[in-house]
């Protein structure tokens, strides 16, 4: 009586296991065989928590450990330190948006980089409208939890901000 209550008790709990991983979609994120298309699909997210969300949207994707290679200036190294220069996001008058050209991870699965051109478009003192465009690199690193962070990110302007 006791071995069928505890095979009783185990199919329960391995149904309702499945049952949430199936609502919150954590099986196809954790046995997804990654690849550039994963994340192309990861960096529009990533621009989309930024452009809804401002800086925290932003660094929502950011590793614990993450560096930022600035465009003509020291890197920057963790989390928090990099988002205390992010406060840029937040002022409506500020839209960075960017689009990956090309994407590709190792065949580990666990490590990824995408690459493209970035606009960032804001207002100067005197209200008039100022657009910057470049190139950026991100690496990204699979979690233990199956998310992809940005690790290292990077990025430089192509031309003269206008």
């Amino acid at each position: 009586m006791r071995k069928v209550a505890v095979v009783a008790i185990a199919a329960l709990v391995l149904s309702l296991a499945a049952m949430v991983t199936s609502r919150t979609g954590l099986a196809s994120v954790t046995a997804e065989k990654a690849t550039g298309e994963t994340l192309r699909r990861v960096e529009g997210e990533f621009m989309r928590a930024a452009l809804e969300r401002g800086s925290a949207g932003y660094m929502s994707y950011y590793a614990e450990d993450a560096v930022e290679l600035p465009d003509g200036a020291p890197a920057i190294v963790g989390k928090d330190n990099i988002a205390k220069g992010m406060g840029f996001l937040d002022d409506k008058n500020n839209r960075l948006t960017w689009s990956a050209v090309g994407a590709d991870v190792a065949s580990s699965g666990d490590l990824g980089y995408t690459w493209g051109n970035y606009e960032f478009l804001s207002k100067d003192k005197d209200g008039n409208q100022r657009v910057e465009r470049g190139k950026y690199t991100t690496v990204w690193k699979k979690q233990a939890d199956g998310s992809w962070k940005v690790a290292l990110d990077m990025g430089n302007k192509s031309e003269a901000m206008k």
